[in-house]
């Protein structure tokens, strides 16, 4: 009988491969935020360390340390320089607090204690549609939970400057703020995206508007201090409630894919009764891509499922939420951040 032609292995097979590799990012996550918390790229800004002299100013055990960072080095995060003796690469220069762009906070936000238990709680949000981080709280709401726990409402703060930061530039270049003249930043935070598009348009006036303790943080972080304050002011407002009048555009960025669609529009319908007839309100939010084409927004909106109980949204949805709240939806500004400006101008008040 002639044999059988000998069968591929479907260890061979690239598919699995790829599915392996996807497999092994929970790891390699962990390990970078590790790195991270440890602030082992810090320690390393000066040269080439031993793993020896790392441990110690991290006070960790020095042989599970340099397991972990032989591992990071096999994906080019570190490398080993020599025999336990380890140095930065580009990649983990971007782990370091003092670079510009640095990825520190975010991996440190990622890793705590308010965002990673939610993720392993995920199949309850996938067989009900709420978010697995009140479950994972033992109940509580993401904001009420940052606010009993300081700690992690200011590792959250670094982590939306540390991205705000990289991505408000671009933001503030891509789409012309300054045509308004005048511009309330709702729900802006820490003001590093009033303060990047304040740099871009120098003859626009701000006012960034939120909570009495989001403000607070703010004047203490001073991104709009300096020469930014002869053009800003800060106002309290609970967008919930009411928005500030006064100002002719208003720009909300990662704010409605928090909510619902009940509770965005009671948010926009607020933004509503402040922009005037020839003003403007700017949605700064991800884009969506096509059918199977990869995008930030894709894992933006799964992590609003898991975390909020938002969601992103098309511009389709963008201009049912804005025609609910007596906007219409006038054109879509995408940047090369991922992210987009959805302009809409008033229509009649509802």
């Amino acid at each position: 009988m002639p044999a059988h032609p000998p069968q591929p292995s479907p260890a061979a097979n690239p598919a699995l491969q790829e599915l392996q590799r996807i497999g092994d990012g929970l790891l390699l996550h962990q390990c970078v935020y590790a790195a991270a918390k440890l602030g082992i790229a810090d320690l390393l800004a000066g040269g080439a360390t031993s793993v020896a002299e790392l441990a110690g100013r991290a006070s960790v055990n020095e042989d599970a340390l340099y397991r972990v960072l032989r591992m990071l080095s096999s994906k080019g995060i570190f490398e080993e320089a020599a025999p336990r003796v380890f140095r930065n690469t580009e990649s983990s220069n971007f782990l370091r607090a003092d670079v510009p762009g640095s990825l520190r906070p975010m991996f440190i936000f990622r890793g705590s204690q308010f965002i990673y238990p939610s993720f392993g709680e995920i199949l309850h949000s996938v067989k009900t549609g709420e978010p697995a981080s009140v479950k994972a709280h033992g109940g509580t709401d993401d904001f009420e939970y940052l606010r009993r726990n300081p700690e992690e409402g200011r590792i959250f703060d670094d982590a939306m400057s540390a991205m705000s930061s990289v991505i408000g530039p671009v933001v503030a270049a891509t789409y012309d703020f300054g045509q308004w003249g005048s511009l309330t930043d709702v729900g802006g935070g820490n003001g590093i995206l009033l303060a990047s598009i304040l740099k871009a348009h120098p003859q626009l006036r701000g006012v960034l508007a939120d909570l009495p303790h989001v403000l607070e943080r703010a004047r203490r972080r001073g991104f709009l201090s300096g020469e930014l304050a002869e053009r800003a002011q800060m106002i309290e407002c609970d967008f919930f409630r009411a928005v500030p009048a006064g100002t002719r555009a208003y720009v909300m960025k990662s704010i409605i894919h928090d909510w619902d669609d009940e509770k965005a529009r009671q948010i926009l319908s607020n933004c509503r009764r402040a922009v005037p007839a020839d003003g403007a309100l700017l949605l700064v939010e991800w884009g969506l891509s096509g059918a199977n084409e990869p995008s930030p927004g894709k894992f933006a909106d799964v992590t609003m499922l898991i975390m909020t109980g938002g969601k992103e949204r098309t511009p389709e949805e963008y201009g049912e939420l804005f025609s609910r709240a007596g906007f219409r939806l006038n054109r879509v500004v995408p940047t090369p951040v991922g992210m987009a400006v959805f302009e809409a101008r008033p229509a009649q008040l509802p």
